[in-house]
């Protein structure tokens, strides 16, 4: 895999990708690649605030908190949520990869990630990729492999101990449709380093990668 790092910007040529973090990108260029329909309407929060709390909040809200925790238009601040990856200068996705604690949902009644584990829910130097979203029109061209890539890159470099994904398995050897998919699957985690640590559902996998 080629790889060029130019200050905090990642260019890949396995993707032909450049992935930045959020804080130095226009928040508009993520608005574009979350669109209108779902992940726009949930502004990447569910995770973060929970089901109840996402459920009653409206859409306005929800962006207003995403701009926050992306430090939206900082490129000098010291954190940011998430990356958002360009071809041809064009948005076209995000990963949202954080400390593990900011996933509130993660904690929740299902409890996927500590089912046979004794993980600490609280231990910050874990951190957790939860999303991703591909922009309609440049979906099934393979890039949330390098998103996923380029996740590992960034928690690595931002000091995290390790790096844990969350992905889904289809239902009886059939497809993951793509809403489903925005948790990643096993194959895009796998590809970038990461491998199977439980199984705690029958469709669900924790992976994880220690650095």
């Amino acid at each position: 895999m080629a790889r060029r790092t130019l200050g905090n910007m990642s260019e890949r040529a396995d993707t032909g990708l450049t992935v930045r973090p959020a804080n130095e990108v226009p928040f508009d260029d993520l608005q574009t690649v979350l669109g209108t329909a779902m992940a726009g309407r949930c502004q990447c929060q569910r995770q973060v605030l929970g089901d109840r709390e996402w459920w009653y909040m409206p859409v306005e809200e929800r962006r207003f908190l995403l701009a926050e925790q992306t430090s939206a238009n900082d490129p000098d601040a010291p954190a940011t949520s998430g990356l958002v990856a360009y071809l041809d200068g064009e948005p076209v996705a995000w990963v949202a990869v954080a400390p593990r604690p900011t996933y509130r949902r993660l904690r929740g009644r299902s409890g996927i990630p500590w089912k046979g584990r004794s993980e600490d829910p609280d231990d910050a130097s874990v951190w957790s990729a939860t999303c991703f979203v591909v922009r309609k029109g440049y979906r099934k061209q393979g890039l949330t492999y390098g998103l996923a890539r380029a996740a590992v890159d960034f928690a690595r470099a931002r000091g995290a101990a390790a790096l844990e994904g969350y992905p889904i398995v289809a239902k009886d050897g059939g497809t993951v449709v793509w809403d489903e998919a925005s948790v990643g699957t096993p194959q895009v985690f796998r590809a970038a380093g990461l491998e199977e640590v439980s199984a705690p559902t029958i469709r669900r996998r924790v992976m994880r990668i220690d650095f």
